[in-house]
């Protein structure tokens, strides 16, 4: 059924006049004739009652006017939402993200998102390291943000941000500063630290850390999840070495020291993937 020829309809049983209608939908009259009059042919039956000085509805008329307008409606919404998931401005998008930027440049990735994209629907999830790949590769997430620089072939990624890696100790450590430091009495303390993942470029500068103080820590205890980590820290139960960006989350009773270790944040993506929400998101947050 030819979908003009319902809105030729539509405006005829709004205005019931043929001259006036004609108008306002810009085509002459015979061809509005002409139009109704097929639509009549092609449901077999009268949707309008003429006479010379009047056009009114049949029954049957009445009755698809009022269920139209409402299918049309509905209709064009439809039509409109498919443009917008082919234009990227509607639809859902899932990106996975470490702890440590939840309250740091997340806030800010997501004000960004939301501001260009209101209806965008966003799924935050945290996957663990040796998943996020396969997660990926799988289509279980859309992005990746991570610290770990990848190479795996099919997937495309880029540096967003650094920070840097802290020491985190309750605040009634001896540990006050930086200098505070040294190989003797690191030696002497239980670390708390993330899960040592194999091949996790983030797991080698931590690492890389105690080589510079030339010692193998006690570590008391691994854990994927750094807000555990903090918690177990500010219970005394040893010191952390985690990104500096954990001291916007609220953590009273901490201190912070800073160390020389710089970690970059990076969005990981397929390369295949011409989604065209992704395409958005990506030009949004890289500013391309």
């Amino acid at each position: 059924m030819d979908l003009q020829r319902i809105k030729y309809f539509l405006a005829l049983a709004e205005q019931l006049h043929y001259w006036k209608t004609a108008e306002k939908v810009n085509i002459t009259q015979s061809a509005l004739t002409r139009q109704i009059q097929s639509l009549e042919n092609e449901l077999g039956l009268q949707l309008f009652e003429r006479n010379k000085r009047n056009v009114k509805l049949t029954p049957a008329g009445k009755f698809l006017k009022e269920k139209w307008e409402v299918e049309l409606s509905e209709l064009e919404y439809i039509h409109q939402f498919a443009k917008q998931i082919h234009l990227g401005e509607r639809g859902t998008i899932t990106i996975a993200h470490p702890d440590s930027i939840s309250a740091s440049i997340m806030p800010d990735i997501l004000a960004k998102i939301t501001q260009a994209f209101p209806q965008l629907q966003i799924k935050l999830v945290q996957v663990l390291y040796e998943n996020q790949l396969d997660f990926l590769k799988n289509y279980k997430i859309d992005l990746a943000i991570t610290r770990d620089i990848t190479s795996e072939q099919g997937i495309k990624s880029k540096k967003i941000y650094s920070d840097h890696l802290a020491l985190v100790v309750p605040l009634a450590h001896s540990f006050k500063r930086f200098e505070d430091l040294s190989t003797e009495s690191l030696k002497a303390q239980k670390f708390i630290l993330p899960t040592k993942d194999e091949g996790s470029s983030y797991s080698e500068i931590i690492q890389a850390l105690f080589k510079s103080y030339d010692f193998v820590p006690d570590v008391f205890l691994h854990s994927e999840f750094g807000s555990t980590i903090i918690a177990l820290v500010r219970k005394g139960l040893g010191i952390a070495i985690l990104p500096d960006s954990y001291m916007h989350h609220q953590s009273p009773d901490l201190r912070f020291i800073p160390l020389p270790f710089k970690t970059d944040i990076l969005i990981n993506w397929r390369a295949d993937d011409h989604n065209p929400v992704l395409a958005n998101i990506l030009k949004l947050v890289f500013g391309d």
